[in-house]
This record gives C-alpha cells, sequence and structure tokens, in this order.
C-alpha cells in the first residue's frame, strides 16, 4: 500500500481502475484505457487495480462497483465515477490535471 501511496502522491496525474476479472464492463473498458495510454503518453501514469486481489485499497475508497475510475493529483481525488468511459471523455478530463 506505500508504494500506491507513493505513486498517487506524486507530481504525475494518476489515473486508477479498479476492476474485476469477472466483470464484463471491465473488459470492455481494457482497451479503451490502452487507446488513453497511446494518445497520452508519459503525461499521466495509468494502473490497473483488481478489486478481488487488493481488498484494503478497495475498502479504503469505498469502491462499491466496478469498474470505478479515479484521477489523483499530488494524493488528492480529483475525479471519480464507476462505469466505462469514451477515451476521448477520459483524455479530456486527465488533460484538465496534467
Amino acid at each position: 500500500m506505500s508504494n500506491f501511496t507513493d505513486i498517487i502522491q506524486g507530481d504525475k496525474t494518476v489515473l486508477i481502475d479498479f476492476s474485476a476479472e469477472w466483470c464484463q464492463p471491465c473488459k470492455m473498458l481494457a482497451p479503451i484505457l490502452k487507446e488513453v495510454k497511446e494518445k497520452i503518453g508519459d503525461k499521466a501514469t495509468i494502473i490497473k487495480i483488481d478489486i478481488d486481489k487488493n481488498q484494503k485499497l478497495t475498502s479504503a475508497y469505498h469502491i462499491q462497483s466496478v469498474p470505478t475510475l479515479i484521477i489523483f493529483k499530488k494524493g488528492e481525488i480529483k475525479w471519480r465515477e464507476s462505469g466505462v468511459r469514451a477515451a476521448q471523455e477520459i483524455i479530456d478530463l486527465l488533460n484538465q490535471y496534467i
């Protein structure tokens, strides 16, 4: 968890994808996030967190449905929403905090 904390508290904007292997919408989101990463490059970090393997984080951030996307900047939650989003919508959101 300390590594996670170090990552989200850094200067770089971080998008966390809380997901699960059994979740169909999560599977739909995977190629969308790949496209976002290709377009954003190194300007932001994108991390996938499996809720079943990381229950402490899931509990700490009150994740109740998947996928849940959270954007962090310097340790602060800037945006949070559950569900699948279009790549351009995610890119536009990230660009607000880069």
